[in-house]
């Protein structure tokens, strides 16, 4: 039986200066702009790979945007706020204009965040149903954080479907 010498993978196929990745393939090193805008491009594809830079910078960027959101609120809440002679705090009407944003900005990216972190198991070689730990109070997360945290997985590239531009 003959045997030849098997072809490296390679796991970063596109470097920065080659410019940016099609949006079916995973793209390594990404800026933050580049790594949002490809968020929003790919709001419902669960196919594919995402890099951990496309992951983290989102995640990253979400949080901030969130932040922001529940700091409106408290202060749109503060503003107008009554308490009572029996101590109860009533809180202002923007509380509730600060409230609906928030339930806008979370719904608005529920699938899309989903879909970037089966992309990101799919990175790594692992089963997108792996996202459905997250399901489980406690532990759920810390395993998705771990898997997040992996490196990618040549053999990730079984789930890439290349698509004409």
């Amino acid at each position: 039986m003959t045997s030849y010498p098997q072809q490296p993978q390679q796991t970063q196929p596109y470097a920065a200066e080659a410019g940016e990745p099609p949006l079916w393939a995973p793209y390594y090193g990404a800026p933050i702009g580049a790594a949002v805008k490809r968020f929003f491009k790919k709001y419902t594809d669960f196919t594919g790979r995402a890099s951990r830079s496309e992951y983290w910078w989102v995640a990253l960027a979400l949080g901030v945007i969130g932040f922001v959101l529940q700091i409106l609120t408290l202060v749109l809440g503060s503003a107008g706020a009554t308490v009572s002679a029996s101590g109860t705090a009533t809180p202002g009407p923007g509380s509730v204009v600060g409230l609906i944003l928030i339930i806008v900005f979370y719904l608005a990216v529920l699938i899309p965040s989903i879909a970037l972190l089966v992309r990101r198991l799919h990175d790594g070689n692992f089963s997108g149903w792996l996202a459905l730990l997250g399901l489980i109070p406690g532990v759920g997360g810390l395993a998705i954080l771990v898997f997040a945290l992996l490196p990618s997985n040549p053999a990730g590239q079984r789930f890439d479907q290349p698509k004409a531009a």
